[in-house]
């Protein structure tokens, strides 16, 4: 944040990072390539200006900010925007998920152990179970438990006032966050998917963290392929490292990265091994569908709920996949993208009724 309270571009260290020999060392290395602070946090401009308010205008007034949720979808920084705020505050950072609180009893015990100003970070926090959500609710906005004591006719509730804290909460789908639970939080972040330039820088950081160079054009190369996420630019990176270092010249560049991401069967628009199966099972055994999900998936050999949640939303993003009321549905763009020429005519995909009889218009499709 600059001294005249707008955010400036991000600046990150340079420092270069030895990975250890160890496991455990690789995993510590990994985890370094987490920006610490706001300023070093690239992309999402629009969140990052809006936070950095949030938080000067706190420090200012001495006082823990609002609650804070961050929505979208996986990968995009959500955990690492939750630790930079407990640093950007000076506080501890307590971290737990909405699968693991399944009794009010366990998120009374974590609010009752928190310090003053300690943010309260609940990943997937729109799967808490509802007794333990109804007891955020109070916690959030007048800072006290009610605490149970004794069972039957003889039970009491026994007010218990928490010192001032933030509950930083994230999700990967917002819709299903009560409107009461998410009008507690006092700033609202959508995280977007990140554009190519951004994810170079990305990968610029990393790699110079890793104490690796890299060729901007290899950078450029991987950015292009990484479906707009971060966690998966720094997972090619390091993919593209160990090519180098085994079948390379151990030099980080396009050749490199080409030749590693073919390994990998990560192709030039980022699709991989499953997701081209699915766009091969569709056209191929079902013309082009429509088709439910859950026969879609069997053919490929996965569950529905892979298939739903992770190649689903970026084939659909990216005019691969249609979704209908009758099934999913192939367009021109993925027939073409496993090497088949689109239905035209009687052969295209039939089925695209919509509620109430009126039908989809198959120039979508071609």
């Amino acid at each position: 944040m600059s001294d005249t309270g707008r955010f400036e571009e991000p600046q990150f260290s340079t420092e270069r990072l030895v990975a250890p020999s160890s496991d455990e060392g690789e995993r510590a290395v990994e985890a370094a390539l987490r920006p610490k602070k706001l300023a070093e946090f690239v992309g999402q401009p629009v969140v990052r200006d809006q936070l950095s308010l949030v938080l000067e205008a706190a420090l200012a007034r001495n006082h823990p900010p609002d609650h804070v949720l961050l929505a979208g979808p996986p990968g995009l920084g959500k955990t690492t925007l939750a630790m930079i705020i407990a640093a950007e505050l000076g506080s501890s950072l307590r971290v737990t998920s909405g699968p693991a609180i399944q009794h009010a009893g366990d998120l009374a015990a974590v609010l009752s152990s928190l310090d003053e100003g300690e943010v309260l970070f609940i990943d997937e926090i729109h799967r808490l179970a509802r007794p333990a959500e109804e007891l955020l609710y109070v916690a959030m906005e007048d800072f006290r438990v009610d605490v149970v004591v004794g069972k039957g006719a003889g039970a009491q509730a026994i007010p218990l006032t928490l010192p001032p804290f933030v509950v930083v909460g994230a999700t990967t789908r917002a819709g299903l966050l009560p409107a009461p639970l998410r009008d507690r939080f006092g700033f609202v972040a959508q995280l977007d998917y990140y554009d190519v330039g951004d994810l170079e820088k990305v990968i610029l950081r990393s790699a110079c963290l890793l104490g690796e160079e890299i060729e901007p054009a290899a950078a450029h190369e991987i950015a292009k392929r990484s479906r707009g996420t971060p966690r998966i630019a720094n997972r090619l990176l390091r993919r593209v490292r160990d090519w180098a270092q085994v079948r390379g010249s151990g030099a980080l560049n396009l050749e490199a990265a080409q030749a590693a991401l073919q390994v990998y069967e990560v192709d030039a628009l980022g699709l991989d091994r499953l997701d081209r199966a699915v766009l091969i099972s569709l056209c191929k055994r079902f013309a082009g569908g429509p088709v439910g999900i859950g026969t879609l998936a069997m053919t490929v050999g996965e569950e529905s709920d892979t298939v739903e949640t992770v190649c689903e939303p970026y084939l659909v993003r990216e005019g691969f996949l249609l979704r209908t009321p009758r099934g999913r549905v192939a367009t021109a763009a993925a027939w073409r993208h496993v090497g088949l020429e689109p239905p035209t005519g009687s052969e295209a995909p039939t089925g695209l009724e919509a509620p109430g009889g009126q039908r989809s218009l198959l120039s979508h499709l071609s």
